[in-house]
């Protein structure tokens, strides 16, 4: 009796758990359920990428002045530009041709039998072409091209852009052996690349704000979280870190360095370490998303600690606040279409000048988009006595291009290194002059003591 009624208890208590642990779950369910993602479900990247082709790179290769481009692919070691053009999943070597029709572009795959089927049923070619086992993509491809009357044919061969410089030296060799005297009217893509992956489309910059919106809310929540004297650089960095995880995002690079955190001295690009921040600290947080799995975002927000008795930063770091945010304003003024990277640069150097700021190596900006540091214009090379000799500085800015930049002011620390704060924003040019992505920082955030 005495063992059955310890029994009854230990059977009431397992209920009780299990009672416990069900309402647990069912709570922790509906906050899932509730959960607001942007992007969660199907990436939207197999339809952009269609368009992508049908209306940007007909314009791309009007402007590179190319009326043919092929691409090789293949497994382990494929072209940086597969992605793009369908060629992901290449097992056995494909080529894949594109080449003008009057306005816009046709699209021919020569690919491998066994992957043929897979790759027709996406649709993102004319005409998916399979080659039998044994024969070879390419020159089947290349006789193909040989019917046409081809003038500029590009290949992915350079040597100043790595995105169009997949095209290996035996794959080159083989081309050029199938194509015979019509080898001598290939020319590298790296022009055509530039014009086509340099500017996205709307659905894309809407892509792109969302994620720059929650890099920015993160990094504020982050920054709530602190403790001056207890919470470490790499603690902000590991907060950072669990809302990627919560979202299903990636980094925006590298995942060693992607957040930086720094509330002491200069590190340049660098890791988040256990420094711990302390009162009179400047916190520089710079931190990208990658969402999807194909876009970017590139954000930096600071934050200055209060110090015992102070209720706002003290007149110098406000200063120097107020400087970087008037140089990036400097930069935002200047980038309309028409107007050269260098020139972006220029118009902020002139400022920090004006405002005493020390000099700061970074380029003013760079694109952002399908990589942190994307292809396009670079807004950097302002001082130089000869811009030109950085081919991307004087490149110009177009309509639907989306930059990452920042306001620098850089100062002496009193131990002998610097500081900067470097507030960055993502703009896209539009046809009337930039647009914010997101509401941009103006105001330093300030974090008390607990």
């Amino acid at each position: 009796m005495k063992s059955l009624s310890r029994i009854t208890i230990y059977s009431a208590f397992i209920l009780m758990l299990s009672t416990v642990f069900t309402a647990c779950h069912t709570d922790t369910s509906k906050e899932e359920a509730n959960f607001d993602n942007p992007f969660a479900g199907p990436s939207p990247w197999p339809e952009i990428r269609k368009q992508r082709i049908s209306d940007l790179l007909p314009q791309a290769m009007k402007a590179a002045e190319v009326d043919a481009w092929a691409i090789i692919c293949r497994e382990n070691n494929n072209d940086p530009i597969a992605k793009h053009i369908g060629g992901e999943n290449a097992g056995g070597t494909a080529l894949f041709l594109f080449y003008l029709d009057g306005e816009k572009v046709v699209s021919k795959a020569f690919s491998p039998v066994g992957e043929a089927t897979a790759l027709a049923e996406l649709a993102i070619h004319d005409e998916v072409i399979p080659v039998d086992r044994g024969n070879s993509a390419i020159n089947i491809g290349a006789t193909y091209m040989q019917g046409k009357s081809f003038n500029r044919i590009a290949v992915n061969s350079s040597f100043n852009e790595l995105l169009a410089d997949g095209l290996s030296y035996t794959q080159r060799q083989t081309l050029e052996k199938s194509l015979g005297n019509l080898a001598s009217k290939l020319v590298s893509s790296e022009e055509l690349i530039y014009e086509w992956l340099a500017v996205k489309l709307p659905a894309e910059i809407d892509i792109m704000t969302k994620a720059a919106e929650l890099t920015a809310q993160w990094q504020l929540e982050a920054y709530a979280q602190v403790i001056p004297g207890t919470t470490t650089d790499a603690d902000v960095a590991r907060f950072l870190k669990k809302k990627m995880e919560q979202y299903g995002v990636k980094d925006g690079w590298s995942p060693d360095q992607n957040p930086s955190v720094n509330s002491g001295y200069d590190r340049g690009h660098s890791h988040a370490t256990d420094k711990v921040i302390m009162p009179g600290d400047v916190i520089q947080t710079d931190f990208g998303i990658r969402v999807w799995d194909t876009w970017v975002s590139d954000i930096q927000r600071f934050a200055y600690v209060l110090r015992e008795g102070e209720s706002h930063a003290p007149d110098s770091v406000q200063f120097y606040f107020e400087s970087s945010i008037g140089g990036g304003k400097a930069a935002f003024d200047a980038m309309k279409p028409g107007v050269l990277g260098y020139q972006v640069d220029k118009a902020q150097r002139d400022w920090m000048t004006e405002r005493g700021s020390l000099p700061v190596m970074w380029s003013t900006g760079h694109p952002v988009g399908y990589v942190a540091h994307d292809i396009g214009p670079n807004l950097g090379g302002g001082l130089l006595p000869d811009p030109s000799v950085r081919p991307a500085a004087i490149k110009p800015l177009k309509e639907g291009m989306i930059f990452a930049f920042d306001g620098f002011h850089a100062w002496d620390l009193p131990d002998g290194y610097t500081k900067t704060i470097s507030v960055e924003e993502m703009a896209v040019v539009t046809k009337d002059g930039a647009r914010y992505l997101i509401e941009p920082q103006t105001e330093l955030v300030l974090i008390k003591g607990k």
